[in-house]
C-alpha cells in the first residue's frame, strides 16, 4: 500500500514495452488504492497528502489521455460517443480537483468532494476498462508505441509538477 510519505507512482519502466491500455489500467489501480487508503485514515493531514497525490495522479493521467490516447482512439474507432463522453467526465473531475486543491483536509466539504471525486473516477474507470479498452484492442492501433508516448509525456508532466 502506498503511503503519504513514500509517494507511489504508476509504473513507468522503460525496459519493457508497455501497451497504452496497461499503463492506463495501472494508473487506475494506483488511484483506486490511494482512495482506499484515504477511506481508512482518520488523520486530516495524512488524508490531505493522499488526496493531493490522487489529484496529481489524476491530472497527469487525464492529460496523457487527452493529448495522446483519446485522439488516437477517436480516429481508430471513428468514435463520436465514447471519447466525447470521457472528455466531459474529465471536465467534471478537473472541477472537483480544483475544489480540493483550495480546501483544507478538515474543511466540512472536503470529505464530500473526495467522496464524489472517488465515485466519478470509479464510473469513468469502469467505462474505459469495460467499453473503450476492449474496442481499442480490436483496432490496428500500435498500443506499444502509444504506451511509449504516454510514458514519455508522464515523465515530462511529473517533472513540471515537481
Amino acid at each position: 500500500m502506498p503511503t503519504a510519505k513514500a509517494k507511489a507512482t504508476a509504473p513507468t519502466t522503460k525496459s519493457a514495452p508497455t501497451e497504452a491500455t496497461a499503463i492506463l489500467r495501472a494508473d487506475h489501480k494506483l488511484v483506486s488504492d490511494l482512495f482506499a487508503e484515504v477511506e481508512k485514515t482518520r488523520k486530516p493531514d495524512k488524508k490531505q497528502l493522499l488526496v493531493e497525490q490522487i489529484c496529481q495522479e489524476l491530472t497527469i493521467h487525464a492529460t496523457v489521455e487527452e493529448e495522446i490516447f483519446y485522439p488516437a482512439v477517436k480516429k481508430a474507432l471513428k468514435d463520436d460517443e465514447l471519447v466525447p463522453e470521457a472528455l466531459v467526465e474529465h471536465a467534471s473531475l478537473k472541477a472537483l480537483i480544483a475544489e480540493l486543491e483550495g480546501a483544507e483536509g478538515d474543511d466540512e466539504m472536503y470529505d464530500a468532494h473526495v467522496k464524489v471525486l472517488s465515485e466519478y473516477v470509479k464510473h469513468h474507470v469502469k467505462e474505459e476498462q469495460n467499453e473503450m479498452f476492449p474496442k481499442v484492442k480490436e483496432t490496428d492501433l500500435d498500443l506499444v508505441d502509444l504506451g511509449a508516448q504516454i510514458l514519455k509525456r508522464k515523465e515530462e508532466l511529473k517533472a513540471e509538477l515537481a
